[in-house]
């Protein structure tokens, strides 16, 4: 039975993806039962009743009736699942506390579904497919979840990343580190560290998970013939994210929107959103399928486009004509740690947020790879004038100025051409005779109501 001390303790953390306040009883009491049966399918967790969202203590009333309605409920569950459920008196109010084990017959079931716990939320799996992408085996449910032996606190745990997950978190210092670790449902009550727990607190997380890391490569041009930079990502996922973004604006087009006074850089204007890039990489870091051992993330950089991948394709539990409106991670409790220093927002609007941002910049819209190993393109704005430098030597001035209006106006025509590069109309064919020859021009169209085209691909 938790003391008040602990509680309060818990209620400082706020709600996660182990713990779920509620000012009152809900008039369906079934959703109390649902929160318990989700914490029972991932790592237990504890149903704070008398508490707000705010986490403000306000104190509940329950008799008897009410008490016994709560438990009938939870009795309903099945298999069976024994949970302590008290009244506690903190700061002189009373709180109903449910703590809920990680259950060890795993899944459980609600009136013929299963509810699994998503970060901060919980979730209904209805189908086959649901289910069986949470429930893979029954001794290792989710890899983050899983027990990492080999690691222990005393030798592998950085006191530096603990207070960086505080700081972001904005959790106060005045709970301990072991106090905060099993609040957070991050250690196992025999003392044995998770792998999500190794992954974001280690001091060397790839000493225990050599794939655990985004590999991130630079090309010359738009296929991988040519490797120009070749770097790998390593540390704690917060880390990897940071080394990562850091990266990519070294590789990237980034501008400045000056602010008058001071001449000082007021904002970052990349070339592709940042918005995008944080949102994929957290993402990936996030649902990666880490059971897989022998992929890693990577973050791939073309002439044209940014590729970011990670090992897992679209979790069974997100049906394709939901991807994008709903969220299920293979990783729930590294869910929960990035949802708590707000790196990861509403559940299933990431996909969203990088679509909306890319239109907001009149960019190419993303495109997603959903199938084996999960792929985001995002297209990089063309340069025309970058792209126009590697013909310099190769055409005359007269065929890159008859190229630049037609990047500018696919459907300038010959007589406007002729004004602007200021030849003949002769001399306006044969240019764009040699054009078309080369593979970089054509026509689409009829001469009146069609348009040119340039083969960007090129050279």
């Amino acid at each position: 039975m938790l003391n008040p001390t602990e509680i309060k303790s818990i209620i400082t953390s706020g709600e996660g993806y182990n713990a779920e306040f509620k000012v009152s009883i809900p008039s369906k009491i079934k959703e109390i039962t649902e929160e318990v049966c989700a914490f029972a399918n991932a790592s237990g967790g504890i149903v704070l009743i008398g508490v707000d969202d705010a986490n403000n203590i306000k104190g509940i009333n329950i008799d008897n009736a009410k008490r016994s309605a709560i438990q009938n409920s939870i009795n309903e569950i099945s298999p069976a699942l024994k949970c302590d459920f008290n009244i506690v008196e903190v700061d002189g109010k009373n709180i109903a506390v449910i703590e809920v084990p990680s259950g060890s017959n795993k899944p459980y079931v609600l009136s013929g579904a299963i509810y699994v716990r998503q970060g901060p939320n919980s979730q209904k799996l209805t189908t086959v497919e649901e289910m069986r992408d949470f429930f893979q085996q029954a001794d290792k449910i989710y890899f983050d979840d899983a027990l990492c032996l080999e690691a222990s606190v005393e030798k592998d745990i950085l006191e530096e990343n603990i207070k960086t997950f505080r700081f972001e978190a904005g959790l106060v210092n005045a709970t301990s580190d072991e106090q905060l670790f099993a609040n957070l449902k991050l250690i196992t009550n025999d003392g044995y560290l998770k792998n999500g727990t190794v992954l974001f607190f280690s001091s060397n997380p790839e000493q225990f998970f050599e794939k655990a890391v985004i590999r991130c490569v630079v090309f010359d041009g738009i296929d991988k013939r040519y490797i120009i930079d070749d770097k790998v990502m390593t540390g704690t996922l917060y880390q990897q994210y940071q080394k990562t973004m850091i990266w990519l604006k070294s590789k990237l087009d980034v501008r400045y929107d000056i602010e008058g006074e001071g001449g000082k850089p007021r904002k970052e204007l990349w070339e592709i959103p940042e918005t995008a890039f944080k949102e994929t990489i957290i993402n990936s870091l996030a649902h990666r399928d880490y059971y897989d051992k022998g992929a890693r993330i990577t973050v791939e950089v073309f002439d044209d486009r940014v590729e970011i991948s990670n090992p897992g394709g679209l979790v069974s539990a997100v049906p394709r004509s939901e991807f994008g409106k709903r969220s299920a991670s293979r990783n729930p409790l590294i869910f929960g740690l990035f949802e708590r220093m707000r790196l990861v927002e509403q559940i299933g609007s990431g996909i969203t947020r990088i679509r909306d941002v890319m239109k907001d910049e009149a960019l190419t819209p993303p495109e997603f790879n959903i199938d084996g190993i999960f792929t985001v393109i995002l297209r990089r704005p063309f340069d025309f004038e970058k792209w126009v430098e590697k013909w310099v030597e190769k055409l005359t001035a007269n065929r890159i100025k008859i190229l630049r209006e037609v990047h500018n106006n696919p459907k300038v025509t010959k007589k406007e051409l002729e004004q602007v590069v200021s030849i003949s109309a002769s001399a306006i064919d044969n240019n764009i005779d040699i054009l078309k020859n080369l593979g970089l021009l054509t026509r689409e169209g009829s001469d009146k109501g069609g348009n040119w085209k340039i083969n960007y691909l090129l050279p």
